[in-house]
């Protein structure tokens, strides 16, 4: 569940702040770990579930909007054909 703030000077400093959820973090790098294959498809989607956990991995440091930049790039790098395109 997404954390909601209580006032709005919480909702505008706390918008990249989830609280710490290692039970979350196990699961959803366990349901990477499943779906991981040897299409690249899969190992995308494996990746971004990994850093989607990284938010509530209280030794991690990043936030949605990093996430979603990093799915772009990624998604950017397939439709050119790699890096070296």
């Amino acid at each position: 569940m997404i954390p909601v703030a209580n006032t709005d000077q919480e909702a505008e400093g706390s918008a990249d702040r989830f609280e710490p959820d290692p039970e979350r973090v196990a699961m959803l790098r366990a349901i990477a770990d499943d779906v991981r294959g040897e299409t690249s498809e899969s190992k995308q989607l494996a990746n971004i579930l990994y850093r989607t956990s990284d938010l509530y991995d209280d030794r991690e440091d990043t936030s949605p909007e990093e996430i979603v930049r990093n799915v772009k790039f990624i998604l950017e790098v397939v439709e050119r054909g790699g890096l070296g395109r």
